[in-house]
């Protein structure tokens, strides 16, 4: 399995990945799920399919079989912000304002949402690998926009899964219980860190440094010569 991302500018570099996604959300969250959602007979899009969104999907042998959507807490387009945000606003029916307990609008916290994976991958360990790819992915591109934190509205069993890979993951509000699959669901906050895999691949992927000797510094003279903002610049 591999990731990709992408978002509007140039999501045609990947072929029909980006409808074949809205293909498998349509499956899973309207076929199987019963989700009240807006969709036709092939696909699922809803109004935070846009421009400022961005994608992390998973292909196996060239099919997405997972994928997710993510976006800043400070996106908005039209009328909608972000959903969480909209949700909090009573602006979506199905999902009430109190699983927010604070209003986030930040540049460093981005929003995941549409997290799907393929009823093809039937094993415990394909799911947890196609998981691990779409998350770290999402960790890759919402930290080359700066973000610090990942947010996300899902069912509580995500987050003992999510842990079990190596992410720090906590609740964030209250939970519901969703009429329309029946599961609980509430706000899950994580860093924008990698899985433990990724860790040690980055590791062992690292190159060796070599040793430098250590030199003898005159850290005092260049310390008072400091103005004292500047020596708090010097340590941040």
């Amino acid at each position: 399995m591999e990731n990709i991302r992408f978002d509007f500018s140039d999501f045609h570099r990947h072929g029909t990945a980006f409808y074949d996604y809205l293909g498998l959300r349509k499956r899973v969250f309207v076929d199987d799920l019963r989700w009240d959602v807006p969709h036709n007979d092939r696909v699922e899009m809803d109004q935070y399919d846009t421009p400022v969104a961005h994608y992390s999907l998973v292909l196996r042998d060239g099919v997405v079989v997972g994928g997710a959507r993510a976006m800043a807490t400070t996106a908005s387009w039209g009328s909608h912000t972000y959903m969480l945000r909209d949700a909090y606003s009573g602006k979506l029916p199905h999902i009430p304002p109190h699983v927010m307990s604070v209003e986030i609008a930040s540049p460093k916290v981005w929003e995941c949402t549409r997290l799907v994976i393929a009823n093809e991958l039937d094993t415990a360990a394909e799911r947890a690998e196609c998981l691990r790819l779409i998350v770290d992915g999402l960790v890759d591109l919402t930290r080359g926009h700066g973000a610090e934190e990942l947010i996300c509205l899902s069912s509580l069993h995500l987050m003992r899964v999510l842990r079990q890979l190596g992410y720090d993951v906590s609740r964030l509000g209250e939970t519901y219980r969703n009429d329309e699959d029946g599961r609980q669901y509430g706000v899950l906050r994580m860093p924008a860190e990698y899985s433990t895999a990724r860790q040690m691949q980055m590791e062992r992927l690292a190159p060796t440094m070599p040793v430098v000797p250590k030199r003898r510094l005159a850290v005092e003279p260049i310390l008072g010569a400091m103005r004292p903002a500047a020596m708090v610049e010097a340590l941040a």
